[in-house]
């Protein structure tokens, strides 16, 4: 059973919509799919549907609701389809997950941190033995964060395909941190071998998002009348 809920950012209701639907994506064994109608397949799913009005319910192609509706009328619309198997995959919504929120704010600590670091020590325009540190909370903790944060919000959006959830982002998320603490200790104390560490750990978390990134970058093989094929393919 495939199931598509079109929504918009700046549609208030729409988040409570993809709540409703969230929950009802871990219960059963379906197909779905949070459509933004700024993107082509949202447009298109508007101009086939003649729809004027969001968040809307899309059932097998089939226009099933709009509006906001409770978790037992999702429910029933959805009683023929078996009870979901667990899985670390996840469809990503409009709302911003929780992992994906403390990315971002972490990039902004990094990159207050840093900044305050190269004031206090002087060292903004010029050098001295603390810039590297400060330089790195400003790019790596920054960027860094800001990419993770922002890549696993967005990316899922673009092509509708599942990213690696579960213990995958918190994971991701220690291995950084803790790689940005050693970087930055063991530079100001002079332990290389605990740069070196942080440098590990970092490049392991590059390897933890790379992996939950990957399924998502790839056209999803959909199953329909026994054949399958691609979508978002050429």
């Amino acid at each position: 059973m495939k199931v598509e809920l079109l929504v918009s950012e700046w549609c208030a209701s729409c988040h409570q919509e993809e709540k409703v639907w969230q929950q009802i994506a871990k219960e059963k064994q379906i197909e779905f799919a949070v459509v933004d109608m700024a993107q082509p397949e949202g447009r298109a799913l508007v101009s086939r549907l003649r729809l004027k009005t969001i968040p809307a319910v899309v059932i097998d192609d089939e226009l099933k609701g709009l509006g906001v509706h409770t978790l037992a009328v999702a429910r029933e619309w959805v009683a023929a389809a078996p009870a979901k198997v667990q899985t670390e995959m996840q469809n990503a919504g409009i709302a911003l997950s929780l992992d994906n929120r403390l990315f971002i704010v972490a990039a902004m600590v990094y990159l207050l941190l840093g900044g305050i670091g190269l004031l206090v020590n002087g060292t903004l325009l010029s050098d001295g033995p603390t810039r590297p540190v400060a330089l790195h909370l400003v790019t790596v903790g920054f960027m860094l964060m800001l990419v993770y944060g922002l890549g696993a919000h967005m990316l899922p959006r673009f092509t509708a395909n599942p990213i690696r959830m579960g213990r995958w982002p918190w994971l991701q998320m220690g291995l950084a941190h803790a790689g940005m603490i050693a970087y930055a200790t063991g530079f100001l104390a002079g332990w290389y071998a605990v740069i070196v560490a942080g440098g590990i750990l970092i490049w392991l978390s590059i390897c933890v998002f790379t992996w939950r990134i990957w399924p998502v970058l790839w056209p999803r093989p959909v199953k329909r009348d026994g054949m399958v094929i691609r979508i978002h393919g050429h």
